[in-house]
């Protein structure tokens, strides 16, 4: 999107000395050039002495609410573009919706707790060689805090410098003290419903953070992994008719070969027996030896492990039911019996069409192990090495705490060597879970936790937490629409929510655990006590106090076990609908809409979810709204060893944020974005072109009184067009802000500007501003017209451009309707008279621009052959059909077309007269217009020179200059 506005300049007015003063030329304060680096922060300040956030929530009071509920950025550094883009695209939705005459109150927060701003806190002691884990952990919080307390203010005056309006003095932030009491009372209510329990699973785990992720703290990267094809020698098989042969699995993570307790295979995979045939150089396979593979794979399986196959017969999944295999390890401190178990998620894609089952290594393996009363062992510890218990491999790392491969892979390895139940073992590269924070990669680890169960009854909420979950997202509205499969996919194949962290910052899980049962203590009394305790302290509290102070006297402190742990930052922002929008007579619950982007479908948007329908059996929104990321001009992601980052504050200090926001609004928000160099270069011209509309409307207007103004009944027939044209954009903006579709609005916007106004209406009617006496109804019209375009323009613009809208509103004559606002912000969209809107005067007008644009196209083939050098020094003859004929009765040919003269001509034209093919009915013969040139509106009239007095002068210029 661009605005291309070509407005009429003064110089093309310049006349001689005598009559030069009397050309009412543009006048106005409204600087051509923005300087909006400078300039814009002189509004911020202006809009901060008003209290300008005050004064709209005044002057709203008793209208509908929309409430926006910002979800919270994280504070640990500068903004970055995507940041720009967020809360730019909130605040186009926020103001658009005030605009349209609601109570939009938004408050802005933040995200306070968790591993990236301990990470940091880690880092400054790491430097300093100092053991964060010897430091008391109030005081490691106390730094926390500190910590974000400092980006908070950072990012909110970044924030505010793009032009975001917000309670900014009474943000929201997940660590303020009353926030982390609503937080535990939050999990207090699944702890009394039922819905938290203590398990041991199978999570995703950081080596390095020694920590469970969530998969929202998870991104993929290439990683290069080890690999083996191991047999599994089978002991038990229907009528004994594989006993001699093994199963052959194959895995890129040999060192979860000890937490093997099953096999499965695919009930729809054909398999097969096979024999070994030949062997080459090296391969380990042995000749004879007879093996069971999926039928599509046996030749990979042979080319990786050397060997030749012969398929001795066909297997069915029916022939495998109840075989039982040895654990590869048998007799070295694994010996068990290894069941084989049908299982959906085989293919036979890659591999062997046979999966190792490790229950306490993977989400499949747990879910599959479970369902079978298999074994879930813990083989592996937090700090990624093997328990002392594990056989042969005790102390081993996975990884190391630097996020390096350890050992365990190579010993596995050599140990099914050894053993001789490695067929083949090799490398491959391919994409592999990594932390998102130490970009280190992670494991599948059997770890006990804290869990929020998804598929329990709870009588609270009348059905259990899917149930709820995806019921809510069936009456919440998705833009696009494509945010609801999403969403939905993912929570109907969730696993229980583990919400158990095991760090120092953030919401401790406020839980006491009995010792001799296991079971947590559900005493809504202790529980409130804890609440009381953190709104007065902090969840510091936890950690700063004898568990007597939770327990009172009914219960003995020996007795329980206080858990340590922290929430999931999600739990977090997932509660902070509860202590921002619930029993805030400002705002309302549930919001209208949650805006982010699309990666929070797994993030902010689920969290939010699960945490309400939890506790209230619906989701804390009636509407979620997904964009996209912004990558560079190139469709790179940025980065920083790219180079390539576009940072808000540059573009802020060199172009302005309205540049910024031209921006958003000139990109479909909805998909991935681009942004760089050439683009802003884009937007700033395309902000020059629409700067200079404001400008020539504000010149045009220059000492416009009421005293003008010309009632709709007088107005001509071009006049009455422009406000059909305003009716009908009005009718197209006002739902297009509703449905959040800003670039629709910023394109008719800029077409209007472009075609309507600038190409045509201001083209056609610099004659009558310029040149009409102040008195004439024409030139009243015009300026009566232009007062509301420029009332309509500024309000449509406060939106999107919102400091140059407000500067053009303060440099706006007295008499412009502006319904008494001293900012462009304090109004409303402005209401439509029901007279303006005229769909037969609208086609006519479409018929008559039509026929302009065949004579403009004359014209300009005339002055190309230089045989005009102005259209004012033609009268075009113009052959028009009947349908033309009508819709030019009563108009004025020359005024319409900006020439001396003309004339329509009934009948067939003459040949080689100019068309255009998608006119048709429409020929011009181009012809000079007769007379003398006037010297001071520099039309080509018989009439000039006829005058005793002013000799160099039109009649209407003599009128105008003897006024």
């Amino acid at each position: 999107m661009s605005w291309h506005v070509s407005l009429p300049e003064p110089h093309e007015f310049v006349v001689t000395t005598d009559y030069k003063s009397s050309v009412f030329l543009p006048k106005t304060d409204f600087p051509m050039r923005g300087g909006l680096p400078k300039k814009e922060p002189e509004l911020l300040k202006r809009w901060a002495d008003m209290k300008l956030f005050d004064r709209l929530r005044a002057e709203s009071k008793g209208r509908t609410k929309f409430v926006l509920h910002d979800g919270p950025p994280y504070a640990n550094g500068n903004l970055h573009i995507g940041h720009a883009l967020n809360k730019i695209l909130k605040d186009l939705i926020t103001r658009s919706q005030q605009m349209l005459g609601k109570d939009s109150h938004y408050v802005p927060g933040w995200d306070c707790h968790g591993l990236p701003i301990e990470w940091k806190i880690e880092e400054e002691y790491r430097a300093k060689k100092k053991d964060k884990d010897q430091v008391p952990v109030v005081e490691f919080r106390r730094q926390c805090r500190a910590f974000a307390d400092h980006w908070i203010g950072v990012q909110r005056e970044e924030f505010k410098r793009l032009g975001v309006e917000g309670d900014w003095d009474h943000y929201y932030s997940t660590m303020k003290y009353e926030s982390e009491a609503v937080i535990v009372k939050e999990l207090g209510k699944f702890l009394m419903n039922g819905g938290l329990y203590k398990g041991s699973k199978a999570v995703l785990w950081s080596v390095v953070e020694k920590t469970a992720l969530a998969e929202a703290e998870i991104e993929y990267h290439d990683h290069v992994s080890d690999t083996v094809h191991v047999r599994f020698p089978v002991v038990k098989s229907k009528d004994g008719r594989f006993d001699d042969a093994s199963v052959v699995i194959w895995t890129t993570t040999p060192w979860t070969m000890p937490g093997n307790r099953a096999l499965a295979y695919g009930p729809e995979i054909a398999y097969a027996l096979v024999e070994v045939e030949a062997v080459g150089e090296g391969s380990r396979a042995k000749v004879g030896e007879k093996m069971l593979l999926a039928k599509d794979l046996v030749g990979a399986v042979g080319q990786a492990a050397n060997f030749t196959p012969r398929i001795l017969t066909d297997v069915s999944a029916t022939d495998l039911e109840g075989l039982i295999a040895a654990h590869p390890l048998r007799g070295q401190g694994f010996d068990f019996d290894v069941r084989l178990l049908p299982a959906d998620f085989v293919t036979a894609d890659a591999g062997t069409g046979f999966v190792h089952i490790a229950p306490g290594h993977g989400a499949d393996d747990y879910d599959l192990g479970v369902a079978n009363g298999i074994e879930v062992p813990d083989t592996v510890a937090e700090d990624g090495s093997y328990y002392p218990h594990v056989p042969l491999f005790a102390g081993l790392q996975v990884y190391t705490s630097a996020g390096k491969k350890g050992p365990a892979n190579r010993a596995v390895t050599e140990v099914l060597d050894k053993a001789g139940k490695l067929l083949a073992a090799g490398r491959i590269s391919h994409s592999y879970p990594h932390s998102w924070r130490s970009k280190a990669p992670v494991i599948f680890r059997n770890a006990p936790q804290w869990f929020i169960a998804m598929d329990k009854p709870i009588a609270e909420i009348g059905g259990t937490l899917r149930e709820k979950a995806l019921a809510a997202i069936d009456a919440t509205r998705f833009v696009p629409r494509a945010g609801y499969n999403r969403l939905r996919s993912m929570i109907e194949t969730r696993p229980d929510w583990c919400v158990s962290r095991q760090r120092a910052w953030g919401v401790p899980i406020a839980v006491f655990v009995d010792k001799k049962t296991g079971e947590p203590l559900r005493d809504p009394e202790v529980m409130e006590r804890v609440v009381e305790s953190f709104r007065a302290e902090g969840a510091d509290a936890w950690f700063d106090s004898p568990p007597e102070r939770f327990l009172g006297n009914k219960y003995k402190a020996a007795d329980f076990e206080q858990v340590r742990d922290i929430l999931d930052v999600w739990f977090d922002s997932g509660s902070t609908h509860a202590f921002t929008l619930e029993g805030n007579p400002d705002l309302k619950w549930p919001a209208d809409l949650y805006l982010e982007g699309s990666d929070q479908h797994r993030g902010w948007f689920h969290s939010s979810l699960l945490e309400s329908c939890g506790t209230r059996g619906r989701a804390p929104y009636d509407g979620v709204l997904t964009h996209g990321f912004t990558l560079d001009e190139q469709g790179r992601k940025m980065s920083k060893s790219l180079g390539n980052i576009t940072a808000p504050q540059a573009v802020c200090d060199q172009y302005g944020a309205d540049i910024l926001r031209l921006w958003v609004v000139g990109t479909d928000y909805t998909e991935d974005q681009r942004i760089g160099p050439e683009i802003l270069k884009h937007q700033a011209e395309a902000y020059r072109r629409l700067r200079n509309t404001l400008r020539y409307l504000l010149g045009s207007l220059d000492g416009f009184s009421a005293v003008e103004k010309v009632d709709f009944v007088q107005l001509p027939e071009l006049e009455r067009w422009v406000l059909h044209r305003l009716a009908e954009l009005d009718a197209m903006f006002r739902p297009a802000v509703d449905d959040f579709d800003f670039h629709k609005i910023a394109t008719e916007l800029h077409n209007f500007c472009a075609v309507d106004l600038s190409a045509f209406y201001f083209d056609i009617r610099k004659d009558a501003i310029y040149c009409d006496a102040p008195t004439t109804l024409r030139r009243r019209a015009a300026r009566t017209v232009m007062a509301e375009l420029f009332s309509f323009l500024t309000a449509w613009l406060a939106p999107i451009t919102c400091f140059t809208a407000e500067e053009a509103w303060l440099a706006r004559p007295a008499d412009v309707p502006d319904g008494g606002a001293d900012s462009v912000h304090l109004r409303l969209y402005p209401q439509i008279p029901n007279t303006w809107l005229d769909g037969e005067l609208g086609e006519k007008w479409k018929t008559v621009r039509a026929l302009r644009r065949v004579v403009t196209g004359a014209l300009e083939l005339e002055r190309a052959e230089k045989r005009i050098g102005s259209s004012l020094q033609a009268a075009p003859h113009v052959h028009a059909a009947p349908e033309y004929q009508a819709a030019l009765k009563g108009l004025d040919l020359a005024e319409i077309c900006i020439t001396s003269g003309g004339d329509l001509v009934a009948g067939e034209a003459p040949a080689g007269a100019f068309t255009l093919s998608d006119v048709p009915g429409v020929a011009v013969v181009p012809a000079l217009a007769h007379g003398e040139k006037c010297a001071r509106c520099w039309q080509v009239l018989p009439e000039v020179g006829k005058s005793a007095k002013h000799p160099l002068l039109c009649q209407r210029c003599e009128a105008a200059v003897e006024g």
